[in-house]
């Protein structure tokens, strides 16, 4: 059954946020007739292939109040008009005494602007993240008398107060989190625990096809004089690990044969140059800045080992479950991160990659001198991981749980294995 809904996002499109345009485009193929909300503009310099197949329309609102102040005050003007604004207006002052920020002033506008613009056929209102994206979802749709709900995934679990999540769970139809343990924690601050619902993200294995990968070995097992490509990719900010990974790098072995290339943008990035530089590894270390889509997975399929050492920031932000170690195991990479978060809902230590924990340099630098120097035990991990991924987290898998909450198509009318998107709502420990 086809059904129009609006789908509300912080920014639109986002590289970092590739996961969500997938499941845009897939939802599209079950029913979705989409229309996209972002209450920012882009500012990727690439986009990827998924952005260009998503037939909805994008609706940029004013992303800040000052640069549109006759569209901010027509929208308001609108907004009075509706049977929800006194209870929308009310939601949003309770709000605000508790948080007295521009950023609560901000939300309650573009509210305004989107309950006004909204095309009458909207059934329903779906935010992407738990936090500012939620806020004005939940103000349009108290406005607008429409249902809605959240898919929550790392920073906003982990960042927004309980008072607000518990709210806003309590008032969503349904909120989904993908990972187990994000799960948990939400569904904790809420009596109708069933209203949060376990959802991974899938991926798109049409387009992380098996790399066909192969590693010369010498005689005895040993890759001899070849350099070991260690890759990673993310953005350059705390939650990644990045300045963890580096320090292990440094105290590497000089005799080693490795590179280090990392692909992403980021904040953080010019510090991540000037630490290689001090730590004397500048010269094995390449950092490529963010890259389209064809590039990333060529890096993938020419690397031979990923790492990600997420770790927990100082303002509590970290991964949920990283796509990219989705997608680094669907191209037979082993892979090196930590026990944080979601991580090992996937990553299963010492079958399918190696969990050290967060912040540790010396297990981290430990676990990568083993991984450089045996390559078949990459060979292994690699192959296990790419197994698992195929088998748990294939998006054909995972889809038709999000459709049906939405009220789109069953997946059988698509195509979708049945059994196997059962697996998605599934405790980890049932996966194989």
């Amino acid at each position: 059954m086809a059904r129009r809904i609006a789908l509300v996002l912080k920014g639109y499109p986002r590289l970092s946020e590739t996961f969500i345009a997938q499941e845009i485009l897939a939802l599209e193929g079950l029913g979705l007739d989409g229309w996209i909300v972002s209450l920012r503009h882009p500012t990727d310099p690439h986009a990827h292939p998924v952005h260009g197949e998503i037939r909805a329309r994008t609706h940029y609102l004013p992303e800040y109040l000052k640069d549109a102040p006759a569209r901010v005050r027509n929208g308001l003007k609108a907004a009075r008009a509706l049977p929800g604004f006194r209870r929308a207006r009310a939601v949003w002052w309770r709000d605000l005494i508790r948080d007295r920020s521009a950023n609560r002033v901000r939300r309650f506008g573009q509210a305004c602007v989107l309950a006004a613009e909204l095309p009458s056929d909207i059934e329903h209102i779906h935010a992407h993240f738990l936090h500012t994206p939620a806020s004005v979802a939940r103000y349009a749709a108290i406005m607008r008398g429409l249902p809605w709900s959240v898919s929550a995934h790392a920073v906003d679990i982990w960042t927004s107060p309980d008072w607000e999540k518990r709210e806003k769970l309590e008032d969503a139809a349904f909120c989904v989190t993908c990972t187990a343990v994000g799960r948990d924690h939400l569904a904790a601050l809420v009596p109708h625990k069933d209203s949060v619902v376990l959802i991974y993200h899938g991926l798109d294995l049409t387009r992380f096809t098996p790399s066909g990968r192969s590693f010369a070995l010498d005689r005895d097992g040993s890759s001899g004089a070849r350099e070991v490509k260690i890759l990673s990719v993310g953005r350059a900010v705390e939650k990644k690990g990045f300045e963890v990974l580096l320090a292990a790098l440094g105290r590497l072995d000089a005799g080693l044969y490795w590179h280090f290339i990392h692909i992403g943008g980021g904040a953080g990035l010019e510090t991540l140059k000037t630490l290689a530089r001090d730590l004397g590894i500048a010269d094995r270390v390449q950092f490529r800045g963010p890259q389209a889509f064809d590039e990333v997975l060529a890096a993938y399929r020419a690397a031979d080992l990923f790492a990600l050492p997420c770790r927990i920031a100082g303002d509590g932000d970290r991964d949920g479950l990283p796509n990219v170690l989705l997608e680094a195991q669907s191209q037979s990479l082993a892979v090196i991160s930590t026990v944080v978060s979601a991580v090992p809902e996937l990553v299963v230590h010492g079958t399918t990659g190696h969990l050290v924990p967060p912040d540790d340099v010396g297990a981290l630098t430990q676990a990568l001198d083993s991984l450089i120097t045996d390559p078949v035990l990459r060979i292994r991990y690699g192959a296990a991981g790419a197994q698992r991924v195929t088998e748990a987290f294939s998006h054909l898998a995972v889809i038709g749980d999000l459709a049906a909450l939405l009220g789109l198509d069953p997946p059988a009318a698509a195509g979708a294995p049945q059994e196997t998107g059962k697996l998605s709502c599934a405790s980890p420990s049932t996966h194989p």
